[in-house]
């Protein structure tokens, strides 16, 4: 590498070969800024060790993957008078990047690269510019959400403090065709709060319901829907 400067951040966090460590380390004895920049990433690098992260709210995830789908910064323009400096707020820099990174729990998107992040076949449903959305109150048995898009050709279910099905029982899906026939679309696991993608074609159906049914689930209905989301 013809720039020794650019090799602090991989010295700092030991991602070196032999050669370039040996190289590194002469070029380090002539040079205070990288031995600063060393040091400084060094001492990130321990404080993102003692980081713990937190899960960050869902809408600033979502507000932040559909942000970054969409804009691509460009690089500042920085007056060569400034290279050193801005060299030494790198560290900084890097440190929120990966704390927030780890917070969202997002994909990793490099702002020079081609590539746009992919997003879950729920996020892409409930991210839809067609997206319905159908809520039910279902008492204290929780509450539930569907959203649907025709475009995306599917359907997700969200629940707020689901009472689990009861032992020896599944709470399964079920689409609602035009001729009111029920077409299963998948069985709901036993937690409170939970996203569900609906197995099956969306786009026709007319509504959306969840049955109480014997474990692993039926061929079609055994009772009444406890929840019917009418979809328009």
């Amino acid at each position: 590498m013809s720039d020794m400067h650019k090799l602090t951040g991989a010295y700092a966090v030991d991602a070196v070969d032999d050669l370039e460590r040996a190289r590194f380390e002469q070029h380090l004895s002539e040079c205070e800024d990288c031995r600063a920049e060393v040091r400084e990433l060094r001492e990130t690098a321990a404080l993102l060790a003692e980081t713990t992260a937190v899960a960050a709210p869902v809408s600033l995830r979502e507000s932040v993957l559909s942000g970054i789908s969409q804009v691509r910064p460009l690089p500042p323009v920085v007056p060569a008078t400034a290279t050193t400096s801005v060299r030494r707020r790198l560290p900084l820099l890097v440190a929120a990047a990966l704390v927030l990174i780890a917070g969202l729990g997002a994909v990793v998107w490099q702002p020079w690269s081609d590539e746009v992040p992919q997003l879950t076949a729920a996020e892409q449903v409930l991210q839809a510019e067609d997206a319905e959305k159908v809520f039910l109150d279902l008492g204290e048995a929780g509450r539930a959400t569907v959203v649907r898009s025709k475009a995306e050709d599917r359907a997700v279910i969200t629940t707020e403090d689901m009472v689990p099905a009861p032992d020896g029982k599944d709470y399964e899906l079920w689409f609602m065709s035009p001729d009111e026939e029920f077409v299963p679309a998948g069985l709901m696991p036993d937690d409170p709060d939970q996203t569900v993608v609906l197995e099956g074609s969306a786009a026709d159906a007319v509504a959306v319901g969840i049955t109480v049914e014997p474990d692993g689930g039926s061929d079609e209905p055994s009772s009444a829907p406890i929840a019917l989301f009418e979809l328009a």
